[in-house]
């Protein structure tokens, strides 16, 4: 009989509980230092203290799994599977005093993301997902919504732009005139709401694994789908679209400039 695979949930959870705790207590204090790092994104002590509590976590309760985290870069691991973190995502928030913020965990195991956390302290929530056991907001299971046109659809993005920003995506406003909706969410948040079932499309322009990862399970156990600009289910493929799965393909043509 096969042993079954690992639950990496109670781990995930409790390295989000140290990583409330280090957030929180940073949180809009006056005091708070910030650093650029070379690409002139903001990153403070919480990101760096919230990194190294997980790092102790998991060379404590896992000493096998890998690390690959944003502040850090790569532990190799002694078997197959790693954890991936993002500290804190959504630190420009952070920063200005915004709650929107969130540290996101997932597992990577054989190449494919099998669990993830996200953890919001400041707006008192916390979604996970294990591959094949469905996705959570606490007790409550996601689903994502059943709208099946892009005339009904809400659309969720991040920055339109800004010299800290970058360009905007050309198409994303091509897109924004299909749907009934639009909001500027962006980061984690918005990918958590397509799972809610409360937005049917997000887009990111712009993503690095640790951004992607724990999203992109989440997304799909509640029935979403969560691909790259071009279409490939790729954590590292540099962008990060959601959806409700019904749109998915028609949001990708109009980000592609093929749709009308």
């Amino acid at each position: 009989m096969p042993t079954p695979p690992p639950n990496w949930l109670p781990l995930l959870h409790t390295i989000a509980d140290a990583a409330d705790a280090i957030a929180l207590r940073h949180f809009r204090r006056a005091d708070l230092a910030v650093a650029r790092k070379g690409d002139a994104s903001p990153v403070t002590d919480a990101d760096r203290g919230i990194e190294e509590a997980a790092r102790r976590i998991v060379a404590q309760e896992h000493p096998s799994l890998g690390v690959l985290g944003e502040e850090t870069g790569e532990t190799a691991s002694d078997g197959s599977a790693r954890l991936i973190i993002d500290p804190i995502d959504g630190t420009r928030n952070f920063v200005r005093g915004i709650p929107v913020f969130a540290t996101l965990l997932a597992i990577e195991a054989m190449g494919d993301v099998v669990a993830g956390l996200v953890s919001a302290p400041a707006l008192g929530l916390r979604w996970h997902a294990a591959r094949g056991h469905g996705a959570f907001c606490g007790p409550r299971r996601l689903r994502v919504s059943s709208v099946a046109r892009l005339p009904q659809a809400q659309l969720f993005h991040g920055s339109i732009g800004g010299v800290g920003e970058g360009n905007p995506l050309p198409t994303l406003l091509a897109l924004a005139r299909q749907v009934e909706r639009t909001r500027g969410f962006g980061d984690f948040y918005q990918h958590v709401l397509v799972a809610e079932g409360a937005g049917e499309v997000a887009v990111d322009p712009v993503v690095q694994a640790w951004d992607a990862a724990a999203l992109q399970v989440l997304v799909e156990e509640a029935g979403g789908k969560a691909t790259t600009l071009a279409g490939a289910r790729d954590i590292r493929g540099g962008s990060l679209v959601s959806s409700n799965h019904r749109l998915h393909d028609a949001a990708l043509a109009v980000l592609a400039g093929r749709g009308t």
